[in-house]
């Protein structure tokens, strides 16, 4: 059984930069790269690649179902991005216990009953106090990872079709794990 924090960040589609976005005022695109990460060991479990208009909490329910193909999750660590009804329903139907910050805005009277504990024991206790008592310092696996991942391979992708694009991050993954797990024998 296994601990997951779950993440995404922006990788540029080409290392040369975006001239011809600036040059004609358009809005310079990017791909989004998500991680299911095993809190313990840093290993990328599951991931998932999209263009910069996806949502977060869209991504989630592929992200959960891919993690949770080899290895059962008891936990889930998620920033406000992952946070919405669908996705607590998913967890608590998939037995995980999800581990969300709340909005700023969370009411307590809305949600599901593991969102509206959370956001009262938040607006009681504070922010400080939450994040210790349910242990969020945890969901940081995942940026560091991100970190990792970007120092290695930089923030950027040379494949320019979204095909090629995820299999190169999918490549870049395989060997971080790699990597990760010759470090975890020692």
């Amino acid at each position: 059984m296994i601990v997951i924090a779950v993440d995404s960040s922006g990788v540029s589609v080409h290392k040369c930069g975006g001239w011809v976005e600036r040059l004609y005022d358009r809005k310079k695109r990017y791909i989004k790269i998500y991680f299911a990460i095993d809190v313990r060991i840093k290993e990328v479990v599951a991931m998932e690649v999209t263009t910069d208009d996806v949502h977060d909490s869209e991504v989630l329910p592929s992200l959960i179902m891919n993690a949770s193909r080899h290895r059962a999750i008891i936990e889930a660590f998620m920033d406000g991005a992952y946070d919405s009804s669908k996705n607590y329903a998913l967890l608590r139907k998939m037995s995980i216990k999800p581990i969300i910050k709340p909005r700023r805005n969370a009411r307590v009277d809305r949600g599901p009953p593991e969102r509206q504990s959370s956001v009262m024991i938040l607006k009681t206790l504070g922010e400080k106090a939450w994040g210790r008592m349910v242990g969020y310092g945890r969901r940081w696996a995942a940026e560091t990872v991100f970190s990792t991942f970007k120092r290695l391979y930089g923030e950027y992708c040379m494949a320019r079709s979204m095909e090629n694009i995820a299999k190169e991050l999918s490549a870049k993954a395989y060997i971080y794990n790699m990597l990760i797990n010759l470090q975890n024998l020692n």
